[in-house]
């Protein structure tokens, strides 16, 4: 059903207003923060207290922002480390829209007599986040199903915050100077306003059932596409545990779950150049005892280019034979722009640590003696520093979400105390690699389930 069968309360139906409001709201919220920022700076403060009011006036945005603060945070090497700590510390759960939100949603998609649709349907959403909310319904089959509603407003909200965001990166840019943002805040802008597209997540839900096909022990949703529409998503409803669970199992189970989440992840990278972009502990749980992986959440799915994946390849490769030359060709194959002798140093820093487990052919922790939510900080801030003196680099787009998903599977890694022989791991994912063949494979699943 299309947003034309909207009702006349439906509050979407006035986007400049709601874009208007969304904007005078966070813009108060973020010159408080924006105010410390500049008197910090001034007065030579520490970035810890700018940090604490950037955070609090985020996490009273909600929305879209909030969510691109999360995402921000995940990547160690953007941010300074007090703005990252600070950041993370979002709350991930926003407060759920109550029973009136639910019907005219429900209504203004499935129509009036939507309810006739379910044989039953909780009232208090099961799950809250940014963009939208999650409840347990039942079909009169007898299934029970997740049905994802989105939000009012979001895709205004998703406009607004944007723009402000790109503000406040950009004042970023002018005091740090070390990294140029622009690409990134482009990406994860695009990312976002696909994440608003609930067709689009059924076709990456569809894709990511062919790809995991021959791996048994991973369950996908699958999509009740007569109950789903571009802003209401229904899908198998699906039960497991937390990793967070089995952080005390044996250590033949956490490694069992370990390898699992590199095959979930890397698996269709290596192989057809998509990737789940948002690698966040809740976006996965475990069944049994350990045995299986429930995927969740296919909203943020990134699809590269096969030259990019082939960067990545090459660039393990190079790392192996200490190949500086064919380390630049690796990153300008992943678009890097303008790089010198010393600023592919640098970048050779930060590869080594993200690399460092898939260069080492032996059993080892992903780092070790390193806690889960310090993965990647000391690095990071190396970096940091160097480019303040060698930079400033520009960031290109497709490497954001590939960056974020190894930072968060390592921390996962962490959490579980997994002891692996990645080297091996990432020999077999890549056996027999050839970027053409990768290309075709691409091709095929995308147009088999509309996403060409």
């Amino acid at each position: 059903m299309s947003d034309d069968s909207r009702t006349p309360d439906d509050p979407e139906r006035n986007r400049f207003t709601a874009r208007f409001g969304r904007a005078a709201k966070v813009g108060a919220n973020l010159s408080g923060a924006a105010l410390s920022f500049g008197a910090n700076r001034v007065f030579g403060s520490n970035d810890e207290k700018v940090a604490a009011a950037l955070a609090s006036a985020l996490g009273n945005t909600k929305g879209p922002l909030m969510k691109v603060a999360q995402m921000l945070s995940t990547i160690p090497d953007f941010l300074p480390p007090e703005y990252a700590a600070e950041l993370s510390q979002l709350q991930a759960h926003a407060p759920a829209m109550g029973w009136p939100f639910v019907k005219r949603r429900m209504r203004a998609e499935l129509g009036a007599d939507w309810q006739s649709r379910f044989s039953e349907f909780e009232k208090e959403a099961a799950h809250a986040a940014s963009l939208g909310q999650v409840h347990r319904a039942r079909t009169p089959e007898g299934d029970d199903v997740a049905c994802k509603l989105q939000y009012p407003d979001m895709s205004s909200a998703v406009e607004s915050d944007v723009g402000q965001l790109k503000s406040m990166m950009g004042l970023f840019k002018r005091i740090d100077g070390s990294i140029d943002p622009s690409a990134v805040i482009d990406e994860i802008s695009a990312r976002l306003r696909e994440e608003l597209d609930y067709t689009r997540e059924r076709k990456a839900m569809q894709a990511y059932e062919i790809m995991l096909a021959d791996k048994s022990f991973v369950n996908v949703p699958r999509a009740i596409d007569e109950l789903s529409t571009n802003r209401l998503l229904t899908m198998t409803w699906m039960s497991g545990r937390p990793l967070t669970s089995f952080e005390s199992a044996p250590q033949e189970t956490r490694n069992q779950i370990a390898e699992m989440l590199f095959w979930t992840w890397w698996g269709p990278m290596n192989a057809y150049g998509i990737i789940h972009g948002d690698p966040h502990l809740g976006n996965y749980q475990l069944t049994g005892e350990g045995e299986g992986i429930n995927l969740l959440d296919f909203g943020c799915i990134r699809i590269f280019p096969p030259r990019f994946v082939e960067g990545v390849v090459k660039l393990r490769d190079a790392l192996l034979r200490d190949d500086f030359d064919d380390c630049v060709a690796a990153y300008e194959q992943w678009g890097f722009e303008g790089l010198n002798r010393e600023l592919v140093e640098v970048l050779n820093v930060w590869a080594q640590f993200i690399y460092g487990p898939l260069l080492d052919d032996r059993v080892r922790t992903v780092a070790d003696g390193v806690k889960p939510g310090e993965y990647g900080r000391k690095e990071a801030f190396q970096v940091r520093q160097l480019l303040k003196e060698k930079g400033p680099l520009k960031i290109p787009a497709e490497f954001v979400f590939m960056d974020r998903a190894a930072i968060g599977l390592g921390a996962a890694y962490l959490r579980l105390g997994a002891e692996l022989n990645f080297y091996e791991l990432f020999e077999r994912s890549i056996e027999g690699f050839a970027v053409e063949d990768m290309a075709a494979r691409q091709k095929k699943v995308l147009e088999e389930v509309g996403l060409a």
